[in-house]
C-alpha cells in the first residue's frame, strides 16, 4: 500500500451521527439465480455515532447471536467503505434496529453491508462523490459474494444484477403496481452456505436452457405482464436441490403452485415469497403453516436511505 493509499485521518467527517435505513429483499425470484431481486416494505435500521471506543448494540433479530466487535457485519462493511474512503476507521457507538429475520432468505446479511457502506460514506465530506452508487454496489458485491440481494437493498425496486469488467452492476427497472407479494417466513433458520453447498457443479443444458428462457419472462412478467408470472417462476437450477435442507419449504412451495399461485424459495430460503393480487393475498397469508409468520409487503421503491 503506497503513502496516497494508505487510511488517512479521521478528522474532518461531515457529522458525528447518521441514521440509515435498508430495505429486506428477496433474491432470486426462481428463476434468476444470483441475478433478479426485489426489494421489499420493512427495514432495518443502523445508527452510528462517532464515539470514544467501539461499542455495538443489537435490536431484533440477531440480538444475543451476533459478534459485538470488529468482527460485526456492518462494522466490517463500514470499515472496508472508510478504507476505499482513504480514511481510518473511527470508533463508533453502533446501534442495529434488525427487523428482517437473520437466516430466512430475506437478505439480512446483505442489509447489514448496504448499511455499513451508505453510514460510513455519509460520515466522509463528499464520500457519495467519490464512492457512488455504482462503487457501492461493487463494494457491496464484493463483501457478500454476489450482488443480487445487495442491489435491492441499495437501489429499491426490482433489480438485475450482473459481474461485469468493471466489477458488479445493476439496472433497476419498475415493477408493475398490480405485483404484490406475500411473504410466508418459518420459524427455523438455515445458513446460505448450507443452502449453497447443496448445489452441484453442473446442471443438464436443457435445464439451463429452460431456466434462461423463465427468467427473461419473468422480467417480462415483473415490468408489465403479470399473467405471466406462473410460467415466468418455474425453476430447475436451485430450488429443489436444496429440498434436503428446507423439505417444509419446497413442499409449501409446490403446494401453493398446483393451486396456481406464482410461488419461489426467497433466496437462499427457507423464506417462500408468492406473487399476488388483491384477490389472492388472503387465501396465500392463510396457507402460512403452524408457526410460521406471514406477511403481506409492498415492493420498496425507495433502497437505502438516510433518516
Amino acid at each position: 500500500m503506497t503513502a496516497a493509499e494508505r487510511p488517512g485521518p479521521v478528522d474532518q467527517l461531515v457529522t458525528d451521527t447518521v441514521e440509515v435505513s435498508v430495505p429486506a429483499s428477496s433474491a432470486n425470484l426462481g428463476p434468476g439465480f444470483d441475478s433478479l431481486g426485489l426489494a421489499l416494505a420493512f427495514r432495518d435500521t443502523i445508527r452510528v455515532e462517532v464515539a470514544d471506543r467501539l461499542e455495538i448494540t443489537v435490536e431484533g433479530s440477531g440480538a444475543g447471536e451476533v459478534a459485538l466487535d470488529e468482527s460485526h457485519l456492518v462494522h466490517r462493511a463500514m470499515a472496508a467503505t472508510f478504507a476505499q474512503l482513504g480514511r481510518a476507521v473511527p470508533p463508533v457507538r453502533l446501534t442495529c434496529r434488525n427487523r428482517i429475520p437473520h437466516g430466512r432468505g430475506l437478505g439480512s446479511s446483505s442489509a447489514a453491508i448496504v448499511g455499513g457502506i451508505v453510514a460510513a460514506r455519509a460520515l466522509v465530506p463528499g464520500g457519495s462523490l467519490v464512492l457512488d452508487d455504482r462503487a457501492a454496489l461493487d463494494l457491496a458485491g464484493r463483501l457478500e459474494g454476489h450482488a443480487d440481494n445487495v442491489a435491492p437493498a441499495l437501489l429499491g425496486g426490482f433489480t438485475i444484477a450482473y459481474d461485469g469488467p468493471e466489477g458488479y452492476a445493476a439496472t433497476r427497472l419498475a415493477v408493475d403496481p398490480r405485483v404484490r407479494v406475500v411473504v410466508l417466513i418459518p420459524a427455523e433458520a438455515v445458513k446460505t452456505t448450507t443452502a449453497r453447498a447443496l448445489l452441484p457443479d453442473e446442471v443438464p443444458h436443457v435445464d439451463a436452457a429452460t431456466n434462461a428462457a423463465r427468467a427473461a419472462l419473468l422480467v417480462a412478467a415483473l415490468t408489465g405482464q403479470p399473467e405471466l408470472l406462473m410460467a415466468a417462476t418455474e425453476d430447475r437450477l436451485h430450488q429443489e436441490y436444496r429440498r434436503s435442507a428446507m423439505p417444509g419449504t419446497c413442499d409449501l412451495v409446490a403446494r401453493l403452485r398446483a393451486d396456481q399461485v406464482p410461488a419461489v424459495i426467497s433466496g437462499a430460503g427457507p423464506s417462500v415469497l408468492a406473487f399476488v393480487d388483491e384477490s389472492d393475498t388472503a387465501r396465500v397469508l392463510a396457507a402460512a403453516p403452524e408457526g410460521w409468520q406471514a406477511r403481506a409487503l409492498h415492493i420498496d421503491l425507495d433502497g437505502a436511505r438516510i433518516c
